[in-house]
């Protein structure tokens, strides 16, 4: 699972690495000027390290910044004039974040090199690009970015620590902070709302929707509700009957019709029956269907309107990358989805789909599906998703 994101993130790793050794070596190049054991930095005119003027460790002197005077007449020019001590100001500001003898002291004294957001360019690149080739997102790859960036700038690095170890906490931080915006607990979701919970599911053809259904009915039964599905997939041929087998291995109600019913009646009697029978939670299947499919997406936004569900959930999988991350774009703006799930996250080796759709949608992902059986179905937990794609777990 995940394994080519791992894979890529390797470069990433590399070329922090690279950048960071190549910094160390520039910095004992300067250390070497000080010939000997520092113990101190001595202030003052005369400040050296262990007798060394400070002028040894200090960089190139700057051309001078003096503000030229212009005769008395010119009251622009005056050396008290504002427009002079602006410029003034502006050429005395520092050019780096870290000043040279900070720099000096951090390796001298503590072993440790500063990483400056000028180190951090190839390493990003690196970055951004890996996560793009693992399909993730544009922008949730520049986020990523940019928070990791944001992490790393001032950060001290001991000369000899491991660098990867570094980059990854990073990125783990990242993934984490990205991951949790939008985290819904589906468990207490249903415990807080009046049942019965309507349910209804989402999505295109063959991307398992219906066999999700199957699996979050046996996870709600496992925490003791009780469970009724409607057959709101009146369109494809089949599908009633395949909702039907999954109802009997489960011995729970199917609400049906007629193929070629009205889904939006299939999905009211179901919720009818739910209440007469002190039922908790109903789970309503719908017709796959494309976003480009307009008289499917009019059906399906009349059956929200008629049916007024708790939670739309919309159903894709995870190896369809950015397709699924586009799909999901394209529902939401439809019919707002409450959340997702995406099947098949076993076989995911990039993972970017995983990463991307909460942030796209702004909406959670609920579950992963990550086999074939009823059981195999995960509630999506930031930390879980973030152990596996960085390969610091049994996927």
């Amino acid at each position: 699972m995940f394994s080519r994101f791992k894979e890529k993130l390797s470069g990433f790793k590399e070329a922090l690495s690279s950048k960071i050794a190549e910094k160390v070596t520039q910095a004992e190049k300067i250390a070497g000027k000080v010939n000997g054991r520092p113990d101190e930095l001595i202030s003052g005119d005369e400040k050296a390290v262990n007798g060394i003027p400070a002028k040894a460790i200090s960089p190139p002197e700057e051309k001078s910044t003096e503000v030229k005077r212009s005769s008395p007449s010119s009251p622009s020019a005056s050396p008290e004039s504002p427009l002079a001590q602006e410029k003034a100001d502006a050429n005395n500001k520092p050019k780096s974040r870290f000043s040279f003898l900070e720099k000096a002291k951090s390796l001298i004294f503590e072993q440790e090199v500063i990483l400056e957001e000028k180190d951090l360019e190839e390493p990003m690149w690196a970055l951004e690009m890996a996560l793009m080739e693992s399909d993730v997102a544009l922008p949730v790859a520049e986020e990523i970015v940019r928070e990791v960036k944001s992490d790393l700038v001032g950060k001290k690095k001991k000369i000899g620590a491991d660098t990867g170890a570094i980059a990854e906490q990073s990125l783990r931080n990242a993934l984490i902070s990205l991951l949790s915006r939008n985290h819904l607990d589906f468990d207490e979701y249903v415990k807080a709302k009046e049942k019965p919970v309507k349910i209804l599911f989402v999505g295109v053809n063959g991307t398992g929707k219906t066999t999700s259904i199957a699996k979050v009915a046996k996870y709600l039964m496992n925490q003791n509700y009780s469970v009724v599905l409607a057959a709101g997939d009146t369109f494809r041929a089949g599908a009633i009957e395949q909702l039907e087998v999954h109802g009997n291995a489960l011995g729970l109600k199917v609400v049906k019709h007629k193929t070629g019913g009205d889904p939006a009646a299939v999905i009211f009697d179901a919720v009818e029956y739910a209440k007469a029978h002190n039922k908790d939670v109903v789970l309503a299947d719908t017709a796959g269907r494309l976003h480009t499919n307009i008289n499917l997406m009019d059906q399906m936004r009349k059956i929200v309107r008629v049916t007024k569900p708790d939670l739309l959930i919309f159903v894709d999988e995870a190896i369809a990358g950015n397709d699924a991350v586009e799909r999901a774009r394209l529902f939401n703006e439809s019919v707002p989805i409450g959340g997702s799930i995406l099947t098949k996250t076993d076989a995911d080796a990039k993972g970017g789909s995983a990463i991307s759709i909460a942030y796209i949608t702004g909406k959670p992902v609920l579950f992963l599906g990550v086999g074939q059986t009823y059981p195999d179905l995960v509630k999506f937990e930031p930390q879980w998703l973030v152990d596996r794609l960085m390969g610091e777990a049994e996927a």
